[in-house]
């Protein structure tokens, strides 16, 4: 079940990259700005509570489709790319395995432990 998953995921990543194709920014945007929601990781300066909020927050895939569809309302191109750029760091992130984040550690997450042994 857990490559059934993966492979999900890689679909809505490819999803996310045909949705900004459709868009006339360049390619540079998607590259460049792909790994910049991971700056939801600085919240675990403080503690984890705070972290795994700004982690999810930026990772969610909930608030990625809101802003889309608010950039499609509103016909704002750069509001619709934040969207699909979230989505699609999200996917990636969960190809990998990283899911969303409880509170008590940054390695306990929606889908697994990370680092656990598959043993």
């Amino acid at each position: 079940m857990k490559y059934v998953l993966k492979i999900e995921e890689l679909l809505m990543l490819a999803l996310a990259v045909f949705m900004f194709s459709k868009l006339s920014l360049s390619w540079w945007w998607f590259i460049g700005l792909f790994l910049a929601p991971d700056i939801g990781m600085l919240g675990y300066i403080f503690n984890t509570k705070i972290g795994a909020f700004t982690y999810n927050l930026f990772h969610h895939k909930g608030i990625a489709l809101l802003i889309y569809f608010i950039g499609i309302g509103l016909e704002n191109e750069y509001l619709q790319f934040t969207g699909i750029l979230l989505f699609a760091h999200a996917s990636f992130d969960r190809v990998l395995g990283y899911g969303l984040k409880y509170s008590d550690s940054f390695s306990n997450t929606h889908i697994d432990k990370i680092g656990k042994n598959d043993e």
